[in-house]
């Protein structure tokens, strides 16, 4: 099992912006941020595939972006427009083709996970 190391999580007022980093060990067919909220079940917030094709949960479109450098094996989450709904710890992993050939949330699809790094949004 590959070792995630997420960072640049922290504290920030809403309206504001942070970049995770997250350090993989390898390219993988799909790379995935999710999140979890206290007292709430992880959601999958943004994919990108070994294409680069993304896709973003509804609430984040417009504001956060994926993406990854493949020389140095790093995904990336901007967030912009932070909002206190935003608040969680969050969460890289990374996974083999599915056998649909598509990328998606299902969590049960990803073998890899980091330690999750958190971000709180103040209003």
């Amino acid at each position: 099992q590959a070792q995630l190391v997420e960072s640049g999580g922290g504290s920030v007022q809403a309206g504001g912006s942070l970049t995770l980093s997250c350090q993989t060990t390898g390219e993988y067919y799909c790379m995935t941020w999710f999140r979890q909220a206290q007292d709430k079940e992880r959601e999958g917030v943004a994919i990108i595939d070994t294409y680069g094709q993304k896709s973003y949960t509804d609430s984040v479109k417009g504001r956060f972006t994926i993406s990854k450098d493949g020389a140095r094996y790093i995904l990336y989450l901007q967030m912009n427009n932070l909002q206190p709904e935003d608040t969680a710890m969050y969460y890289c992993a990374t996974g083999y083709k599915p056998p649909s050939g598509n990328c998606d949330f299902r969590q049960g699809a990803y073998r890899n996970w980091g330690q999750g790094t958190r971000v709180t949004v103040s209003s």
